[in-house]
């Protein structure tokens, strides 16, 4: 059976205060949506981005993978095989208590996997997620206000390693419906809803391992955060 995650809900009292109940949630179902950019652009970016470091392009767009809801872990320490994985901040819906939350996750996928299957890859990695969410309700209608950002330790110093707002995501409705019409789902089904373009380095190196990270959500209007930070201990490649 897989162990519950326990997240900090946070819901928002019609603008006069926030009230915070911490809530167990035992995983179900995991969706990862990808190629999610609104513009084109944004997408080809994407593309061509992974296409460097050898990952064939979408047959269209977006794709819907599903993935082990066992995948999905609060540790700040996950275990992946060899040193060629990486993380990308997404925005993560998850259903519970009879409503939508959002939090922030990362879709930490094995790069050498994804260069011949990028489902494979979808599950060789644990995938982080918060330990605090907000209420869907609460932010849905200024989400293209909310900003998505991740930052990486590199060479001793954290770098920014990602960062927009979700605006260049298409409507997270939309993606979340596109796998559960009209938002009906069971208690536990999570949704990871894309990601953006990494920022290159001084080598021009955009999509690259890190021995940490740290993935954030923003909501400028009220104020506040949601923040994961977690480390990546590499196990040896035996053959």
């Amino acid at each position: 059976m897989i162990s519950p995650l326990y997240f900090a809900c946070e819901t928002d009292d019609k603008g006069a205060y926030l009230r915070t109940e911490v809530r167990p949630v035992i995983p179900h179902q995991f969706v990862i949506a990808g190629w999610t950019g609104r513009d084109a652009a944004g997408i080809q970016h994407h593309i061509h981005e992974l296409e460097l470091i050898g990952v064939p392009g979408p047959s269209s767009v977006p794709l819907y993978y599903r993935a082990s809801a066992s995948l999905l872990t609060q540790a700040t320490t996950i275990e992946v095989l060899g040193d060629q994985s990486s993380g990308e901040a997404e925005p993560v819906l998850f259903f519970a208590a009879d409503e939508w939350w959002l939090t922030v996750g990362s879709d930490h996928t094995d790069r050498k996997v994804e260069t011949y299957s990028i489902a494979v890859s979808k599950q060789m990695c644990p995938k982080p997620v918060a330990a605090l969410a907000w209420r869907w309700s609460d932010v849905a209608d200024y989400q293209d206000e909310l900003q998505l950002c991740s930052r990486i330790l590199e060479d001793g110093q954290w770098v920014d390693y990602q960062k927009g707002t979700f605006a260049a995501i298409r409507p997270l409705n939309s993606l979340r419906d596109s796998c559960y019409p009209a938002g009906v789902a069971p208690a536990g089904c999570f949704v990871s809803c894309g990601t953006l373009g990494a920022l290159p380095n001084a080598k021009g190196l955009g999509i690259r391992p890190a021995a940490q990270m740290e993935i954030e959500i923003r909501d400028p209007r009220r104020q506040r955060s949601i923040i994961h930070r977690y480390s990546v201990q590499s196990l040896p490649v035996v053959a």
